[in-house]
């Protein structure tokens, strides 16, 4: 007689086949994953003016891609990239009435294409010399203060969307401040989701809401895709932050396989997630999308939930490619008001140069070194000195004009002075206490 297998409970340790939760509880706990990536996936393009249906359909087919590359065992859900706004901001910034700068969209999303491009680059990399070789190029004192300079870069932005109306500002950051510190379950979870609804409501009561947009929507069709376009401008401001998410990207997967007690970093490998991640966003790019990223809001639900099953991602992606061809969702998203997004902004924005702060404290770079004080005191600098000027203009030819923004200067001169001045002594997963618990293998 075979032994009777017992039945496993959601939120019971060990639990990775969703397979026998049954169907319906798959299918609940797939649409929990979408609303946990919701509030920040839709939030890039209210920002940068793309569309957010397009935004949903190629964070679905990136995420079923990224699957299909790490063979189906990594349990990650690709939704927007927030570090990717800097570049936007820099090459497609919105026009003076707010509305999105058309134009040049497409040339940013030809960068984040290129972008995209760099990490098949590493994972080509990391394939052939090894992982510790490689990341001695990128240690934190280069990819820390780059982050940091992202979040500072932005904080204006953030400054004058709230100013529109600071009362909606404030009740939004009031209510993702609270949910996040005070929330239970999946009120902890979806902050950002309960501050832009419960601040869209006071704003729908003060009559700061223009429905127009969502009555002359289509209920449905497809999601409107757009081919980008390139220039070498666009491509050396934007490529250089795929240098910041990359560390993002191992820090996300170091972070699942310590939730899930797999160890993802070498069963399906760096090189494969890398690939995954960075042909999802070159894919999203092609289409007009904006660049894609793992996103920790997931890992927090499989922390949760203790459902580690790659499937149940899966069933997160199917759901956002379905609301993508709901035009009227998509419409209601943009009659969000400015200063609900200022209000948002002003605890993201904030919260990516903490990451920065983070990268560089849980790494324990010495600021007593000379060399890390002046590779970070460059980077800080040239970030925000020259975005304050608009960047610098490089003359080759008459025909010929490069246009470098504060964060492609910095992130250049980091490498260089990184690679240049003696002392780098970095050893990847060496210092930071959440990669000390993954053992990695040349």
């Amino acid at each position: 007689m075979s032994e009777k297998k017992n039945p496993i409970k959601v939120g019971e340790v060990g639990l990775y086949d969703a397979r026998q939760l049954g169907v319906p509880k798959m299918l609940l706990l797939g649409v929990q994953h979408t609303f946990a990536m919701f509030g920040a996936t839709v939030l890039v393009p209210i920002l940068t003016g793309l569309s957010v249906s397009t935004t949903l359909l190629m964070a679905g087919l990136g995420t079923l891609l990224f699957h299909l590359i790490t063979k189906g065992k990594v349990p990650a859900f690709l939704g927007s990239s927030f570090a990717f706004l800097g570049g936007y901001s820099a090459v497609a910034p919105r026009l003076a009435d707010g509305a999105a700068n058309t134009e040049l969209l497409p040339y940013a999303c030809g960068g984040v294409l290129i972008a995209g491009l760099v990490y098949v680059l590493m994972s080509g990399l990391i394939s052939v010399f090894g992982i510790r070789r490689i990341m001695r190029f990128f240690p934190p004192v280069v990819t820390g203060p780059i982050i940091i300079s992202i979040g500072l870069i932005l904080a204006p932005t953030a400054i004058n969307n709230a100013s529109q109306n600071w009362l909606l500002a404030m009740i939004a950051l009031a209510v993702i401040i609270i949910c996040n510190i005070w929330g239970k379950g999946m009120v902890k979870i979806v902050p950002i989701l309960l501050g832009i609804l419960v601040s869209y409501v006071v704003a729908v009561f003060m009559g700061e809401v223009n429905f127009d947009a969502i009555s002359s929507a289509n209920v449905f069709s497809m999601a409107p895709l757009s081919l980008p376009k390139f220039s070498f401008s666009a491509v050396v401001t934007i490529m250089p932050i795929a240098l910041a998410t990359m560390m993002e990207h191992i820090g996300d997967m170091a972070a699942i396989s310590a939730t899930t007690g797999k160890n993802y970093l070498n069963d399906p490998g760096l090189h494969r997630t890398l690939l995954g991640d960075g042909l999802a966003t070159s894919l999203s790019a092609l289409g007009g999308g904006p660049a894609n990223t793992t996103y920790g809001e997931n890992t927090g639900v499989l922390a949760l939930t203790k459902v580690y099953d790659p499937r149940v991602m899966r069933i997160a992606a199917l759901v956002a490619i379905i609301l993508s061809f709901f035009p009227k969702f998509g419409a209601a998203i943009e009659t969000v008001p400015p200063a609900i997004i200022g209000g948002v902004s002003f605890m993201l924005y904030g919260m990516i140069s903490a990451i920065g702060i983070r990268n560089v404290v849980e790494n324990k770079v010495d600021f007593t070194q000379s060399r890390n004080l002046i590779i970070a005191a460059v980077i800080l600098v040239s970030a925000l000195g020259f975005n304050s000027i608009g960047g610098l203009t490089i003359h080759i030819t008459e025909m010929v004009t490069i246009n470098l923004s504060g964060l492609a200067i910095a992130a250049i001169s980091g490498i260089v002075l990184n690679a240049v001045i003696p002392g780098n002594d970095y050893q990847f997963g060496e210092h930071n206490p959440d990669h000390d618990a993954i053992v990695y293998e040349e």
